[in-house]
């Protein structure tokens, strides 16, 4: 294991920790050996025809470029060579504390390779599995081990790889090899957290976790006293959540601590261990380290420009916030799209570029075939709040329209809902028009916001304060966002607004990230999209926890 065996807390700082660069002695006698490992002292033809016929496979593009544009002089084997071939051994040591699939870059077959070349055209093999191993690995730590599509199609996610091509100049031309590797991860304050928590969780996973399960009765509260809350003392003590305390009651430093857990889980924070916070608390750490594992790969996915002013929706965390600069300026509850497959909100970046008050609601296709075609073939005055309109906008009666003789591919009329109180988008929408038809908006339907578990929409996401996200996003423009907002609005009118700079969205499911503390936060997987993409990990050869070391 690269990390030392000192333990680190379950809720880390974003401090660095000596431990993370600690390095045991098996690493140790690695590095030795690459740094003593036989080098080419100069090509051969014998060296060079190796490298050239390894190359010549469909698919070696960039690498073939890259040796030929150097005369085929060596990266990895000659006799000044020995920092950069020690910096990527060590890298891909590393591999497994970033959740990655070790097996994939096979540092101990190079380590062999080194020890037992031969020849020149062993040698010249060994090269060419060295960039090789290197181009896996970099690809992967900067920018995922999978492709989100081929888990889930609700998976719009594609990753920005980085041009193989800029990734071997780079490590040729590194002053410092070790600090060019180490930088390929994505370097933000949640994935430093996301890592030292992975350490954190493995470790409480190899020491047997965190104790006996509380009994999850119907609730624990303030005053009690008995078997089951010396349970819960103990399991929020060999978390993290409670100093080290003999109190055999309910006491207020046991309140607090259930509060502060349940802050850090997405539950309401009343200080009472319930039924939800009871199954948060008992839930092990191999399954927090799930989460984490995941979380670490959608963060490489996400490892690009989120813009300097961006929205975040984190689908999991039911919340839409503005980030300026870094800083959330402004935040608000969101329902999101129901659990099951076809209702579900995916997962996407894209631009906001206007937003649309006093909106008419045209029911997207989709909603259309599932829900109300079938209701207007049982009763043609179905749905009466919807007007039925051709392709050109037009009202068409009802009673003109034989509904049973048309299918969901073959109906060839539009359900739009005008503007008014009891609209499904309520007074205003906000746009980035994409291929999904997801939207954030405004809704009637107040009641679901004060809810733990929010996932009650068509895939559309709907914001508790729609208007104060409207003022915050034409402040940019507008010296009284609030007047311009109010001028459009009370025209009663379908009106376009538009952003004068648009701003980058994107739509996120974090079940496990860093909260404002910096502590790792949890959220339940209502879509089970963590379950898929920990399968897939698992597939392509992640192990649940590093070796300890």
């Amino acid at each position: 294991m690269l990390l030392s065996a000192s333990r680190p807390p379950l809720r880390p700082s974003l401090r660095p920790r000596a431990s993370l660069l600690a390095l045991p002695v098996a690493v140790v006698l690695a590095l030795v050996v690459a740094l003593a490992a036989p080098p080419v002292l100069a090509t051969t033809p014998a060296w060079r025809e190796a490298v050239a016929g390894a190359l010549a496979a469909e698919g070696e593009g960039a690498l073939a470029a890259f040796y030929a544009g150097r005369g085929y002089a060596p990266l990895w084997t000659g006799a000044g060579d020995g920092d950069r071939r020690a910096a990527l051994l060590l890298a891909l040591d590393g591999a497994p504390v970033h959740g990655l699939p070790a097996a994939r870059y096979d540092v101990e077959g190079l380590r062999a390779g080194f020890r037992s070349a031969a020849s020149e055209r062993a040698r010249g093999l060994l090269e060419v599995a060295m960039s090789r191993a290197f181009l896996a690995f970099a690809r992967d730590v900067s920018s995922g081990a999978l492709e989100p599509a081929a888990i889930d199609p609700a998976l719009v996610r594609a990753p920005v790889r980085p041009d193989p091509a800029a990734l071997l100049a780079g490590i040729a031309g590194a002053a410092e090899p070790r600090a060019f590797l180490r930088a390929l991860a994505p370097q933000t304050a949640e994935y430093s957290a996301l890592m030292a928590a992975r350490f954190a969780l493995a470790r409480a996973v190899a020491e047997g976790g965190w104790g006996p399960a509380v009994p999850e009765r119907a609730a624990l509260k303030p005053g009690d006293g008995g078997p089951a809350v010396i349970l819960l003392r103990d399991r929020l003590m060999a978390m993290g959540w409670l100093g080290r305390t003999a109190a055999a009651g309910y006491d207020g430093a046991l309140e607090e601590a259930v509060r502060a857990f349940q802050t850090a889980h997405g539950l309401a924070p009343d200080g009472v261990a319930g039924p939800a916070t009871l199954a948060a608390i008992n839930a092990g750490p191999e399954v927090r380290l799930q989460a984490v594992t995941v979380a670490l790969e959608r963060a490489r996915w996400l490892n690009f420009d989120h813009g300097a002013r961006h929205i975040w929706v984190n689908l999991a965390d039911f919340t839409t916030k503005i980030i300026d600069d870094g800083r959330v300026s402004f935040a608000t509850r969101s329902v999101i799209g129901q659990a099951d497959a076809a209702r579900q909100t995916p997962e996407f970046s894209d631009n906001m570029s206007y937003m649309v008050l006093n909106p008419s609601w045209t029911v997207p296709r989709s909603i259309i075939a599932r829900d109300y075609l079938p209701q207007l073939q049982r009763n043609p005055n179905a749905v009466a709040h919807l007007q039925v309109v051709d392709s050109r906008g037009r009202e068409v009666s009802r009673s003109a329209i034989d509904f049973a003789a048309y299918s969901a591919r073959t109906f060839p009329f539009n359900l739009r809902q005008a503007p008014g109180p009891s609209n499904a988008l309520g007074e205003v929408k906000f746009m980035f028009p994409n291929r999904h038809a997801i939207y954030l908006h405004d809704t009637p339907q107040r009641a679901l916001f004060a809810r733990d578990l929010r996932a009650f929409s068509n895939g559309c996401i709907r914001l508790n304060d729609p208007r104060e996200f409207a003022y915050a996003l034409l402040a940019r423009q507008s010296d009284d966002p609030r007047a311009t907002y109010q001028r459009v609005l009370g025209t009663g009118s379908e009106s376009r607004l538009n952003l004068e700079v648009p701003v980058p969205i994107h739509i996120v499911y974090a079940t496990a990230f860093l909260g404002p503390r910096g502590t790792i936060q949890f959220r339940r997987d209502v879509y089970g999209r963590d379950a898929k993409i920990f399968a897939a990990l698992v597939r392509a050869g992640v192990a649940l926890a590093p070796e300890a070391g």
